[in-house]
């Protein structure tokens, strides 16, 4: 299991990202942990080994990814991932036969898919509701409901759930209350805070920030759930190589530095968008036209880079994603390179359309990605790409 050292908790968060989970390497005292690429361990005698014994169970550079994401998010134990998913697939499989999971209707089309095509077909059962309103979420829970699973901000329609509302309502109930910060980070949004009992991201996303790995983390800080998760993870064996954890690890370390520019770049093109009438409407929280802004200003610390706007019909998103330039059309988020993507086509595929037109994921909607590029240059790829 990967506990972080309670030293690390006390450092700065910009600290915590260089240092926390990593001492220097005894050997040769390298600065950079080394990439400890071997499935199986020597053992010093029968029963007797120096806490490693085989790479699925864990791994060196493994553990520091865990303990430093567990750190930055204020929790004590962490547990890699071979994807986002895996994570998801993970916290799920805590759960039995029977049980009940009242979750986001705007979450990732993956973790929909996962929930709706693959756990339900195992005895899971999952009730999507509008995470909004506590008034919304309330309703839905049931006597066999064990789990109630959010992402803040939605994916894509950039809505906010009331984490602190909820978090008491998690806890009235006696539920595991489940936070996706994969677009706040815990930069931006630290769901602890509020009362969240797991916390997941997919590391593929802003924590490696290259656009050049694929991975999933979990951070607990109840012993009991990192027991359970742990013996999941090295059950089920959906972990990370090493090599991919190292990519993540030096990700990390630069966290706080690019989604301070993501935040800025982020703010100056839906300012852009929003004032210029070639777009319907602009879809992020930093805007004060954003219903729930109050909202994002009392539980985040910034508001990222991930927007959508609405362009009224899916011949004009499709113009639009097929024109840019410096936004580059493919899946994925949270590099330093702009993406733009259609999610009606692409991320939220497998939602059913009469479920995405309900809660407004319209063919209209296009998703962006704002990277770490010169905003006046992003701004100028928007504005050609929106033409006349």
């Amino acid at each position: 299991m990967t506990r972080t050292a309670d030293r690390d908790l006390t450092l700065g968060l910009a600290t915590r990202a260089v240092h926390a989970g990593q001492e220097p390497e005894p050997l040769a005292g390298s600065v950079t942990l080394p990439i400890f690429q071997t499935s199986t361990y020597v053992q010093e005698g029968i029963g007797k080994n120096r806490g490693y014994d085989y790479a699925r169970t864990v791994n060196p550079t493994r553990q520091a990814l865990e303990r430093n994401v567990a750190a930055l998010e204020g929790g004590t134990h962490g547990l890699a991932f071979g994807s986002g998913m895996g994570a998801i697939h993970a916290v799920l499989t805590l759960l039995s036969a029977g049980d009940h999971v009242v979750c986001g209707e705007n979450v990732y089309g993956g973790t929909h898919r996962l929930m709706d095509k693959i756990l339900s077909r195992i005895g899971l059962t999952f009730t999507f509701v509008d995470t909004r309103e506590v008034d919304t979420v309330a309703p839905a829970l049931t006597p066999k409901t064990k789990m109630l699973f959010v992402e803040t901000p939605t994916n894509p329609l950039m809505r906010l759930a009331d984490l602190a509302a909820l978090g008491d309502l998690a806890r009235g109930r006696n539920l595991l209350f489940v936070v996706d910060n994969t677009f706040a980070t815990p930069v931006f949004q630290r769901p602890f805070e509020f009362g969240a009992d797991i916390v997941l991201h997919s590391t593929t996303k802003y924590l490696n920030g290259h656009s050049d790995m694929v991975g999933g983390i979990v951070a607990v800080k109840r012993d009991d759930l990192a027991e359970q998760l742990q013996f999941i993870q090295k059950s089920v064996g959906a972990v990370p190589g090493p090599f991919d954890c190292w990519l993540a690890l030096r990700g990390t370390k630069t966290l706080p530095l690019r989604m301070k520019k993501h935040d800025e770049n982020g703010r100056r093109v839906a300012e852009w968008l929003a004032a210029d009438r070639r777009v319907q409407t602009v879809f992020y929280p930093g805007l004060p036209s954003h219903p729930q802004h109050d909202l994002a200003c009392r539980q985040m610390m910034g508001f990222g880079g991930m927007l959508s706007i609405e362009t009224g019909s899916l011949e004009r998103a499709r113009r639009i994603v097929e024109r840019t330039r410096l936004f580059a059309l493919a899946e994925s988020l949270g590099g330093v390179e702009s993406l733009i993507g259609h999610p009606a086509t692409m991320t939220h595929a497998a939602v059913p359309p009469a479920m995405r037109q309900a809660m407004g994921l319209t063919d209209g909607l296009v998703r962006l990605s704002v990277g770490i590029e010169d905003a006046d240059d992003l701004i100028a790829d928007l504005d050609q790409a929106l033409g006349s």
